[in-house]
């Protein structure tokens, strides 16, 4: 009999800690997929923050190492400066990057370092309790704002995609998602992008991953996959906002 699916070889038979309906599952099984297609699992270095991810380095059979809050870029930029033969792949939420992180990626953009980075925005903090994220929607309920985020106080959700892509020294940014089929394999298409782009020394690669949070968000997986659709695409459209092998953003 053929086979014709099975988990990818860059994978372990770990069981995941992610809520059921979660879409970093499905964005770890693209990535390890890639891994094989690609043959970067032998010179693969995971760099994951502290949330959702933080046990990623279980999952994966490559090298990986976990940073402190929001340092993910800081990090990942010395072990490539330092080996610059390696693939080296950060993985950030949005409340690690965002938040706690923000002048981390900012300026690992502004030098233009030489690694991919996947950022998955599921408006809210995931791990830790389900609180406001700079990403979260205005009138969004989190634990921190029961009563809806609101403009006056909290200021405009965080495009990161579209600002990325105004850093020289990013050469790719894109935004996908993962709540149907074919947006599934847009992702993977947009990570194959970014993954190969890092051996072409152009700089950063940025892909932003919109993610469905039935925990966080209080609904259960097939309604949280019509709210991402409702509400965060109007807010976070999905598209290339930058492109500079295909001249796009120049």
């Amino acid at each position: 009999m053929k086979t014709i699916y099975k988990r990818p070889e860059s994978l372990t038979d770990a069981v995941t800690t992610y809520c059921g309906g979660c879409g970093h599952g499905i964005v770890n099984k693209l990535m390890a997929e890639l891994m094989d297609e690609m043959g970067l699992r032998e010179k693969t270095i995971l760099v994951w923050p502290i949330g959702c991810s933080v046990y990623a380095d279980k999952y994966f059979k490559a090298d990986a190492i976990c940073a402190l809050h929001g340092r993910a870029p800081a990090l990942a930029t010395g072990i490539k400066r330092s080996l610059p033969d390696r693939f080296v792949l950060v993985y950030q939420g949005d409340g690690d990057m965002v938040s706690e992180g923000m002048s981390e990626i900012m300026h690992a953009a502004v030098r233009g370092e030489n690694f991919s980075v996947v950022f998955i925005n599921n408006a809210i903090y995931g791990m830790t309790g389900g609180q406001m994220a700079p990403t979260t929607l205005w009138g969004q309920e989190t634990s921190t704002s029961p009563y809806g985020r609101e403009k006056a106080s909290s200021g405009y959700p965080v495009n990161m995609a579209e600002i990325m892509a105004q850093m020289p020294g990013v050469c790719y940014s894109e935004r996908v998602t993962v709540n149907n089929p074919q947006r599934i394999a847009a992702t993977k298409k947009a990570l194959r992008k970014a993954f190969a782009y890092q051996f072409e020394e152009k700089g950063l690669s940025f892909v932003e991953v919109l993610s469905p949070c039935p925990t966080g968000w209080s609904q259960k997986p097939v309604k949280a996959l019509e709210w991402l659709e409702q509400k965060m695409l109007p807010i976070f459209p999905l598209g290339v906002f930058k492109d500079l092998k295909e001249g796009e953003g120049k």
